[in-house]
């Protein structure tokens, strides 16, 4: 008889012995609770405390829907013409796989990032990336040259809006849905230093990001002057503009632009219009949310060029 059997018999035979005696005093007898032998049990790690611990299942599930990860990924992407926000790369992969990644980027005009492996490794979440992480755009982004070929041929004054430096994406879904509703051939938006195309554009943009053609440019200034060269005119929103956007003709091929959140259109970018629309303002509030005053500058152009085609 092992100790751990002798134990459980003598915690037996003690609950006997004191039931007897509690018989013979006259008072019920109690359940005594069973003593259990103390035997030192070991404690289960805790892999949850590192989400990076080779214990947690990783699926595709666990990735960001605006994410790809994987060299063959990130390739096959580029050459399907999918819109690709940025790429990042591993500090130190240059070979292989990796360079044509890099040539097929640079021609597409794709943005690459040299970031530590730890960065991509906190967004892969364990999954193999090969040292190679893009952020994709819900729809492909449109080319410019193709957009203005569809207004030629559609015979209509082109009709383009233009966000310098926005940065919310909500803002951006908004603007995008109200350019659907106005008519607005694309929305043009920087490479950098604003928001990309993602998922929370999608969904502000309440489907609209399916019709709207967004462009990425460049140098703002040079697309305004290419632009300029072929016709058309430039109009900036910003408190201070000298003309009530009620005042202004709004019906030729126009770029209409509204500047960030937080500082408007920038110094460049205002040198470059032609004239510069302000809104009327009576509150005690000095300034509108982007996409309110974006949206207000929208319709106006609408009606003008409504009326305009009345008129015949």
């Amino acid at each position: 008889m092992n100790d751990k059997q002798k134990h459980t018999k003598r915690g037996f035979r003690d609950d006997a012995e004191h039931g007897n005696r509690d018989r013979q005093r006259g008072r019920k007898p109690q359940r005594r609770a069973f003593r259990t032998p103390d035997v030192k049990t070991q404690e289960r790690p805790d892999h949850t405390a590192n989400p990076m611990s080779k214990f947690r299942h990783v699926d595709e599930a666990d990735l960001p829907e605006d994410v790809l990860i994987g060299r063959n990924a990130v390739t096959e992407a580029l050459k399907a013409g999918r819109g690709i926000n940025k790429i990042l790369i591993a500090n130190g992969d240059r070979e292989g796989s990796v360079s044509e990644i890099t040539a097929l980027a640079k021609e597409r005009g794709v943005i690459v990032q040299p970031v530590e492996r730890g960065k991509i490794e906190s967004v892969a979440g364990g999954l193999r990336h090969q040292g190679v992480l893009a952020y994709v755009a819900p729809v492909a982004y449109a080319d410019l040259d193709d957009v203005l070929a569809k207004t030629a041929a559609a015979g209509k004054a082109p009709f383009l809006l233009l966000l310098d430096e926005l940065e919310d994406p909500h803002n951006l879904g908004a603007l995008l849905r109200t350019a659907d509703a106005t008519g607005v051939d694309a929305v043009l938006i920087p490479k950098r230093r604003s928001v990309p195309l993602n998922a929370t554009v999608a969904k502000t943009s309440a489907g609209a990001i399916e019709y709207v053609p967004v462009v990425r440019i460049g140098n703002i200034a040079q697309t305004l002057k290419t632009l300029k060269e072929q016709g058309f005119w430039v109009a900036g929103a910003d408190m201070d503009g000298t003309q009530l956007y009620c005042d202004a003709d709004l019906t030729g091929p126009l770029v209409l632009i509204v500047g960030s959140e937080g500082h408007g259109m920038s110094r460049l970018t205002k040198e470059a219009c032609d004239f510069i629309v302000s809104l009327p303002m009576v509150g005690k509030i000095n300034s509108l949310n982007a996409s309110v005053a974006g949206s207000i500058l929208m319709y106006e152009a609408m009606r003008q060029r409504l009326q305009k085609e009345k008129k015949g």
